[in-house]
């Protein structure tokens, strides 16, 4: 399925975190927390501003990034589980 997030929305798909803890217990699925770094699947054109000027989104599909805690909707396609997130929810690039 094609999916183009409108204005300044972005699917994100999260990165899988380490199953095992530095000192090499396993942590079961209901301990860990959601991981707040993904991969940017898609990203919309960017918001308009007031004066009609778009303003175009910083990250680009392929950016690996971290957004906050509570960010966007999660949403299933495919059987895949994405997140629907704003611009403004991303808090840096990582390169």
């Amino acid at each position: 399925m094609k999916i183009k997030p409108l204005n300044d929305r972005i699917l994100v798909a999260r990165v899988e975190e380490e199953q095992k803890s530095a000192g090499g217990i396993i942590i079961p699925d209901t301990a860990k927390e959601k991981p707040q770094e993904g991969k940017v699947v898609e990203a919309g054109p960017g918001k308009v501003d007031d004066s009609g000027k778009r303003i175009p989104i910083q990250v680009k599909k392929g950016d690996r990034i971290l957004f906050s805690k509570y960010a966007g909707n999660d949403v299933k396609i495919d059987g895949k589980e994405y997140i629907f997130m704003r611009e403004d929810d991303i808090l840096c690039i990582l390169e």
